[in-house]
């Protein structure tokens, strides 16, 4: 038997990015239901330490929070149950291999706890799914979308075979927030402008020999950037990029090999480099969706824009959106009650009000992460003692350096 049900929005992926945004609609109390094919995997209780045996601590991803996207979870009620397992970055150093220019961030200067906060990803999402499994959305998972279609300007039409079967849900408002993994972009005709930066990121957990107390290393190579994120104690997260052929080889290479090539470009900055966990390699690509708003649809996430992992900012960037979004559909809500007229979340001309608005905080964000590559990546002599007079510059001019750690708290 077929189930037949009906919404004022439905969420296409429960991941970081979905889950965030199912939350968030939560004061406006519409119908939302969440759709996700593969729910995560379960993991330990909160208050267990993450280096214990049980948990992969060594294999799990991490993502960089800003002070802002803090804020945000904060006003959601979420940074609570976040906070355990939030990293803070406190520290910041820049620096170009070779050469003497660095340049240095501190939280303190900004008045703040922390520059950003570091979090494993299993463990975020464990919070978020927790908190969707306790609210009074509607989530179906695991759930394969089998079909969308907008038959008629009101509404659109997904047909998904959920945990119970078979399912037809209709819905004011679609947002596709699957990370564009499920194609559905591609289907829907929606097409993307593509950078290929013919790197890839190799991406691992390390453990020091020493405590990092809060510091966080961005450090540019001719191979490509080198970051290392403050984890619990003495476990830092390491996102190194190189071209492809070269991000191969290092992947062959046995964990004493790595640590060896690894501790040559990292110096004696963050100190010995002891273990190295599971290793995963990414492609790098820059990518933005040309139209991210369309009649009951948005796109959101990784599915909207896909940014270089240089500066840290595009989660930042993709949970910014999704608190526009709530608040821009909170207000056209309001409006449509002062009015006393039907609210309606999917319309077209509120939705491109809300991408138009969205259109600088993007343009400007790609626009940077963009341009640091493109800075450092340029091999030429006289650049590179440019770029070391730039870096002692910003270390020495209080403007611009409070400007960077700006750009790096998510602050606008």
């Amino acid at each position: 038997m077929q189930n037949k049900l009906t919404y004022d929005v439905v969420v296409i992926g429960g991941g970081l990015v979905g889950a965030s945004l199912a939350l968030a609609l939560r004061p406006l109390q519409l119908k939302v239901a969440v759709l996700e094919a593969q729910p995560p995997e379960p993991q330990a209780e909160q208050d267990q330490p993450l280096d214990r045996s049980w948990q992969p601590s060594f294999d799990a991803r991490s993502s960089a929070l800003a002070w802002g996207t803090r804020q945000i979870y904060q006003r959601l009620g979420l940074w609570e149950a976040i906070a355990p397992h939030a990293y803070p970055i406190r520290h910041i150093e820049v620096s170009e291999r070779g050469r003497l220019g660095t340049s240095h961030l501190t939280a303190a200067e900004q008045q703040v706890e922390a520059l950003g906060y570091v979090v494993p990803n299993a463990w975020l999402g464990q919070h978020l799914w927790r908190a969707l499994q306790d609210s009074d959305l509607d989530l179906y998972s695991p759930c394969e979308l089998q079909q969308l279609r907008f038959p008629c300007a009101e509404q659109a039409e997904l047909e998904a075979q959920g945990p119970e079967g078979r399912m037809t849900l209709s819905a004011r408002l679609v947002v596709l927030a699957d990370g564009g993994r499920s194609g559905l972009k591609q289907q829907l005709g929606i097409q993307d402008s593509i950078h290929d930066y013919q790197q890839t990121a190799l991406i691992a957990n390390l453990r020091l020999s020493r405590p990092h107390q809060g510091w966080a290393y961005e450090r540019f190579t001719q191979q490509g950037a080198l970051a290392l994120l403050p984890l619990q104690q003495r476990q830092m997260a390491l996102v190194w990029t190189h071209p492809r052929a070269e991000a191969e080889r290092l992947m062959q290479l046995d964990d004493q090999a790595l640590l060896a090539e690894l501790q040559q470009v990292t110096g004696a900055r963050a100190g010995r480099i002891e273990q190295i966990g599971e290793r995963f390699a990414y492609p790098l690509k820059k990518v933005r969706a040309q139209e991210q708003v369309r009649q009951r649809l948005v796109v959101l996430g990784n599915a909207a824009h896909y940014l270089h992992p240089v500066a840290g900012q595009g989660y930042n960037l993709a949970i910014r959106g999704v608190m526009s979004l709530a608040d821009h559909l909170a207000r056209a809500q309001q409006l449509a009650k002062d009015q006393q007229q039907d609210f309606d979340p999917g319309s077209l001309p509120a939705l491109q009000a809300w991408a138009a608005a969205r259109e600088g905080d993007q343009r400007e964000v790609i626009g940077f992460s963009h341009g640091l590559i493109q800075l450092f990546g340029q091999p030429q002599a006289w650049m590179a003692h440019a770029r070391a007079a730039g870096l002692i510059g910003l270390n020495l001019f209080g403007p611009a350096r409070r400007w960077l750690a700006k750009k790096a708290m998510g602050a606008r």
